[in-house]
């Protein structure tokens, strides 16, 4: 039996193919985005605790209403932003689930859906199982800022969507206030739709505040913003994310999700209400939690032949490594992991069309012994 494919430019991710070989290679893996220490022990502790008590089935396919109703109180608290937690929050099996549906509920065959390159992976495909189109504008360089002018030429009578992302994977740029009023005078008068990925909006340097669309109320009223509990509790297995939506985007919303997963898994759903509750302290921190991360790797790896990017936001370091070896990113990932033991993630499967850059990036959401581990290595070359 021949099929036709539905996805003709998928293959097994970047982020896979470079785990594998850092498996094979036993290299030092800073390439797929996760940390290497575990979550906070009370948040073990308390989904231990929730699957004793027995909350083992179903939840309610929309999220336990506690864990929707912290989540209110959280991006209220945050960002200013009062929303209701039965009409405009849902608990999703992740963030890239969120997408998904959020792409699904709105986007129609034919639709296009304004990205950014360097952008994730995940965009296009849930795209083009619309039957709709993503329309690529490179974020300029170095900088990776977007340049609101192409975005306006850009528009379509069938633009239905601007996908943002701030704190930006991979780069780490943050959107400012700016860019949003920006945003906002595009989409005024249209009927297109924001979807905002904020998964790494805990995770904001430099003493900046992180510029939600839900700080913006002309955007807020247009958008869905994506969050994640997995990078800011440091349990991206558990893979449970949220989305906030005005009410109509929401009704649409969920009419995916219930049947795409349904329900989010229910003893991480407690688990996370009771610490939201208990512990706030913890998402206040992580700044500089993280910062700390970043400012260590920096300096371990600045005597390498290295050159590193800025970095705003998120807990990636992206790095030239034109002074090491003038070849393609990927061909210099695959070098890096064989012959210097280190797994990193190239940037051009982040584009459409890649520019000729050499850039790649690294993860330093990873315990100090990990950082000096690959920073002897890469000191090396």
């Amino acid at each position: 039996m021949q099929l036709e494919t539905k996805l003709p430019k998928v293959g097994t991710t970047i982020f896979s193919v470079m785990s594998q070989l850092a498996l094979e290679h036993k290299a030092v893996n800073l390439g797929q985005g996760f940390p290497d220490f575990e979550p906070p022990e009370a948040l073990r502790d308390a989904i231990t605790r929730a699957m004793a008590e027995g909350k083992n089935q179903y939840a309610p396919g929309v999220g336990i209403p506690r864990l929707r109703e912290q989540i209110a109180l959280k991006t209220e608290r945050l960002y200013g932003h009062r929303v209701s937690p039965d009409t405009e929050v849902t608990v999703t099996s992740g963030a890239t689930e969120a997408l998904f549906s959020a792409i699904a509920a709105v986007v129609r065959a034919g639709d296009e859906v304004i990205v950014f390159d360097p952008c994730y992976d995940s965009y296009e495909p849930a795209i083009e199982l619309q039957g709709a189109t993503a329309v690529h504008l490179p974020l300029t360089l170095p900088a990776f800022a977007i340049d609101w002018q192409r975005v306006r030429e850009a528009i379509t009578p069938r633009t239905r969507m601007i996908l943002i992302n701030s704190p930006h994977n991979p780069s780490g740029a943050v959107l400012s206030r700016a860019d949003l009023d920006e945003l906002a005078a595009i989409v005024r008068n249209t009927p297109i739709v924001v979807l905002s990925d904020e998964v790494y909006e805990h995770i904001v340097f430099d003493g900046r505040e992180h510029q939600s669309v839900l700080r913006h109320e002309e955007l807020a009223a247009r958008s869905i913003v994506v969050s994640s509990f997995g990078k800011t509790y440091h349990c991206t297995g558990w893979k449970v994310g949220y989305a906030v939506a005005p009410k109509a985007l929401t009704v649409e919303f969920r009419k995916v999700h219930q049947y795409l997963t349904f329900c989010t898994f229910n003893p991480a759903q407690w688990a996370f209400a009771e610490f939201l509750e208990s512990s706030p302290q913890h998402y206040l921190d992580l700044p500089a939690f993280y910062q700390a991360k970043r400012d260590r790797f920096r300096a371990l790896i600045a005597p390498s032949r290295l050159k590193l990017l800025d970095v705003p936001g998120g807990y990636f370091q992206l790095v030239d490594y034109s002074a090491v070896r003038d070849v393609d990113d990927i061909n210099f990932s695959e070098w890096l992991v064989r012959e210097g033991g280190v797994a990193v993630i190239p940037l051009s499967p982040f584009y459409e069309s890649a520019p000729d850059t050499r850039l790649v990036r690294l993860c330093f959401a990873k315990n100090d012994a990990t950082m000096e581990a690959a920073a002897e290595l890469l000191c090396k070359l």
